[in-house]
């Protein structure tokens, strides 16, 4: 049974690059918590002045003539699409596991094509929410060194579901798997979030991981 009170919008975005003014958007996943069968998903060729950086290409598994094919729509209309589709939510704040990331590379994008920005400038911060279930429980937060070590791998850990993507570190790969896909990495967010708050299943994707007893105390 899903929650009463309205939810965000989980958003996941791939990219040719890190730099909102020089990359470019190749994939838009987002998911509607609050009917979860209401998902967006689309993908487009990135701009002809936008660049593409090599360790993006090994992240999503595409190469640089994939993100450039003129068969597929423009960036301008996925956006545009995108935000048409926010408005029809019944909560238009991001759910995002770096926000500033993700909400501030749609707003680039739609201040570039004159495009209404329809989402809230305010969003929903998983690393926070995560990092915060993690201090009520151990009564100290995750960290590494002199940082927060709650990257969304070590938020699936915590939550009981394995992270099967790839992952690189300082342009090498660290682990083998499954390429990034906006969607997936959508519906990973939403999970944990889901487990977090209120110690449940959301996809039945999954279903086959076990939420850890530690998320399931004291949620209804």
């Amino acid at each position: 049974m899903m929650p009463k009170e309205k939810l965000p919008i989980v958003v996941d975005l791939e990219m040719s690059g890190l730099n909102p003014n020089e990359n470019g958007i190749w994939q838009i996943g987002a998911v509607d918590l609050n009917n979860p069968e209401k998902i967006f998903f689309e993908e487009s060729s990135i701009d002809d002045d936008e660049k593409v950086d090599e360790e993006s290409l090994k992240i999503i598994g595409k190469t640089e003539e994939q993100l450039r094919n003129s068969r597929k729509q423009s960036q301008r209309e996925m956006v545009e699409k995108f935000m048409q589709w926010i408005e029809l939510r019944p909560l238009r704040n991001l759910l995002c596991q770096n926000p500033q990331f993700d909400a501030g590379f749609l707003a680039e994008k739609a201040r570039k094509y004159g495009i209404k920005k329809t989402f809230h400038y305010r969003s929903f911060d998983l690393h926070s929410i995560a990092q915060t279930i993690y201090h009520m429980i151990k009564g100290k937060f995750s960290t590494h060194e002199h940082n927060s070590s709650m990257n969304l791998k070590s938020i699936l850990e915590f939550c009981g579901v394995p992270d099967l993507r790839m992952q690189m570190m300082d342009g090498k790969v660290v682990q083998e798997g499954n390429p990034h896909n906006a969607l997936e990495d959508a519906k990973l967010t939403g999970e944990c979030f889901y487990r977090l708050l209120y110690g449940k299943n959301l996809f039945p994707e999954y279903s086959k991981y076990k939420i850890p007893h530690y998320l399931e105390v004291n949620k209804k």
